[in-house]
Parts: structure tokens; C-alpha cells; sequence
């Protein structure tokens, strides 16, 4: 039998160290707990490395990987396989080395008593609060299948609403940065041969050819200090950020935006109604819900929105009235939600908001796409064609001349 090195306190706050045999680092814990110990570290006497437990796994697990997991996790409860057979089954099979390394900890965990919502809390990294409590609440009520096929289509739709949010940034972004470059090599390397060309033939210049050399003399001269500044101001504008006066700031800026705003708006209401649906049909209780789908919501002027409608709901008033005070959620899906108090199918009201977002998004999406195809393109011809016209004058005026 292996043996673990272990450290903890006890009660009154004294260290202690000390080896003992088991079969796996969960039995240590366990046994440990038992005597009164707290703030318990194991590792392996072979290894001389602390287990996974209680630090999250570490490494990345993508949400694919999770949505695969959780669908074959289901169909195996669902078939009468016991829990932690299914997990032994799954962390075998599974590719990555991190999220295998995971599941064994779990399964050692489960194994050594703890319950299967407690084992994945351990590992944050892979498992968030809402899987986490979604997870207990199916273990209470002996739904744990049904659960499962539940996140799965959540994070299979979550999936979808990220992907179709990145893909209408990443086409603009592609392209002005591909832009940015290419006028960068024009000015620094392409403009000065023509400027020494320009001077050699003597005469004045006109105005715009004059303006361009001069960008580009500018650039030569400047440009690390550019690209400095340029890397100093994303710094100071992430430590800005970070600060809460500044992400609420921010976020309520983006808000407000023309038409990312509206895109910004509409997919945080898919989020939300989807999170909160889901908590609410798994049987997870709604101020806890509500906490959670605050805490994931991504924007502080709707994060803030939803702990109103939590502090509303504690104080006995209606889930309605302080989404619809908040300004954030349109009327209709404020009206939407009070029809779903009134009838007591919440739930379900939720999920059709959520249902409809995600069409909204998509259309959101498209518009925003087809929208600034034409102003990328009218960007690119301006700038590319400018500097190519401004270089191009003094030939013409001096084939002009000789003529």
C-alpha cells in the first residue's frame, strides 16, 4: 500500500506532520478529518508533489471536452452503471492529460466518501459554481441523469453563443490588423525610396505627397516610442479595469455603444434567462441561482442588475419589477418573466427568452457583419489608395512637365 506524507493543524492551530499508508490521497483526507485535523496538504512519499486536491487541476479543459464528458456521463447513469465505475470508465478513456488526472481525483474522492458535487468543487478550474450546484441538486433528487443531459445542452448552446459572438469580432479585427500592417511597411520602407527619389528631382512637392512624407519621417523616427505608448495605454487601460469603478465604467460604455451594444445587451439576456431557466428546472433554489448567474454574468452594469433583483426577491417583491427598473433588459422580456411569476412556470418562460435570444443574437451577428464589410472596405481603399495617389502626383506633374 502507498504511503503519503501529510501536514495539517488541529483545533487549536498547532502544525503537525506526519506518514501514513492508505490507498489514495481522499482515504488520507478522510481518515485525517476524522481525528480533527484542518487545512490539510497530502503528497505522495514517491513523488514528493501535493495531489490535485483542493487546487483545481490546473492546466486547460476545454468546453468541448466537458460537453463530451457530461453526455457520456449521462448515458451511463442513465444505463445503471454505478458512479464511480463511470468515473474510472471516463478518466481511462480520456485524452487529456489534465482533465484524466482530474477524474480520478474525483473518483478517489467519491470513493472516500465524499459526495460527487463536493469532489468537483474541488476543481474549479474544470467545473464552475453553476455545474457544481446543478450536480447537487440532480444527487438530492436522484435525478443525476437527467441533470447531466441538462448542462449538456447548456454548455452545447453557451458554446454556440460564444462562437457566434468571436466570429463577429474576429473577421474586423483581422482585417484592420492586416491593414495596420500593411500601411505600416508602405510608410516606413516603401514612402522613404520615393522621398529620396522626389528630392532628386528638385521642385515642390504638392500638399498631399507632403503630408504623407512627413507621416513617414514621423513614423521612422518614432516608431518605438509609438509602439511603446500604444502598449502602455493597454496596460493602464487594464489596470483601470480591474479596479470596480472602472469595469462598471467600462461596461456600461460598451453598453451604450452603437451596435456592439445592442449585441452586448442581447447576449447577455440569452446568458442569463439560460442560466437561470437551467438552475431553475434542475431544482436549485433561486436566490442561489441568482447569486450564481451574477457572478458569470461578465458585465458589471448587469451584474449589478441581477443582485437588485436577488435583494428584491429577498425583501419579498417580484423578480419583474427590478429587472424592468434596471434598464438592461427590455420590456418584453421584463413582461415575459412577471407572466412566468404569475403562472408559476418560470422555467419555462426563461428558457423561450433564451430560446429567442439566441436567434436575436445570430441576426445580431449577421447585421453586424454585413455592416461593416463595406466600411472595411471603404477604410482600406481610402488609406491604401490615398497614400498611392499622393505618391503618384509628383510623377504625374512631372510627366506633365516634360510633356
Amino acid at each position: 500500500m502507498p504511503k503519503f506524507i501529510w501536514e495539517a493543524k488541529t483545533k487549536n492551530g498547532a502544525s503537525q506532520k506526519g506518514v501514513m499508508e492508505a490507498s489514495n490521497e481522499a482515504m488520507v483526507e478522510s481518515q485525517l478529518k476524522k481525528y480533527g485535523f484542518v487545512g490539510i496538504n497530502v503528497k505522495s512519499e514517491k513523488t514528493g508533489g501535493f495531489s490535485l486536491l483542493g487546487k483545481g487541476g490546473g492546466g486547460k479543459v476545454s468546453s468541448k471536452d466537458l460537453v463530451v464528458f457530461t453526455r457520456q456521463f449521462a448515458t451511463m447513469i442513465d444505463s445503471g452503471l454505478p458512479l464511480v465505475q463511470c468515473l474510472d470508465i471516463l478518466a481511462g478513456q480520456q485524452e487529456n492529460k489534465t482533465f484524466k488526472a482530474a477524474l480520478y481525483n474525483i473518483k478517489e474522492s467519491v470513493e472516500g466518501g465524499s459526495t460527487f458535487a463536493d469532489a468537483l468543487a474541488k476543481h474549479p478550474k474544470i467545473f464552475d459554481q453553476l455545474f457544481v450546484n446543478l450536480i447537487a441538486a440532480g444527487e438530492v433528487g436522484g435525478i443525476l441523469d437527467t441533470i447531466l443531459n441538462r448542462l449538456a445542452a447548456y454548455i452545447e448552446k453557451s458554446m454556440k453563443l460564444k462562437k457566434q459572438v468571436k466570429g463577429a469580432m474576429v473577421y474586423p479585427a483581422t482585417i484592420i490588423s492586416i491593414a495596420v500592417v500593411v500601411i505600416g511597411v508602405i510608410l516606413v520602407f516603401v514612402i522613404p525610396t520615393f522621398a529620396k527619389m522626389f528630392a532628386d528631382f528638385g521642385g515642390t512637392l504638392p500638399t498631399p505627397t507632403l503630408i504623407v512624407i512627413g507621416i513617414s519621417n514621423f513614423l521612422q523616427r518614432y516608431i518605438l516610442v509609438i509602439i511603446g505608448a500604444c502598449y502602455g495605454i493597454k496596460v493602464l487601460i487594464g489596470k483601470y479595469y480591474a479596479t470596480p469603478v472602472g469595469r462598471k465604467a467600462m461596461d456600461r460604455m460598451f453598453l451604450k455603444m452603437p451596435v456592439i451594444g445592442v449585441l452586448i445587451r442581447k447576449v447577455a439576456v440569452a446568458k442569463f434567462t439560460r442560466t437561470l431557466g437551467t438552475m431553475i428546472s434542475s431544482g436549485v433554489p433561486i436566490m442561489d441561482g441568482l447569486e450564481i448567474v451574477a457572478k458569470t454574468a461578465g458585465n458589471k452594469i448587469v451584474e449589478d442588475a441581477i443582485y437588485k433583483v436577488r435583494q428584491a426577491i429577498s425583501e419579498g417583491k417580484t423578480m419583474a419589477e427590478p429587472l424592468g427598473e434596471s434598464g438592461v433588459f427590455p420590456p418584453m422580456v421584463v413582461q415575459m418573466i412577471s407572466v412566468g411569476e404569475a403562472t408559476g412556470a418560470m422555467d419555462a418562460m426563461l428558457n423561450k427568452i433564451a430560446d429567442f435570444y439566441d436567434d436575436e443574437v445570430d441576426d445580431a451577428v449577421g447585421n453586424l457583419t454585413a455592416m461593416m464589410e463595406p466600411l472595411l472596405m471603404v477604410f482600406l481603399g481610402t488609406t491604401v489608395g490615398g497614400l498611392v495617389v499622393a505618391m503618384y502626383l509628383p510623377i504625374f506633374k512631372l510627366a506633365g512637365a516634360v510633356g
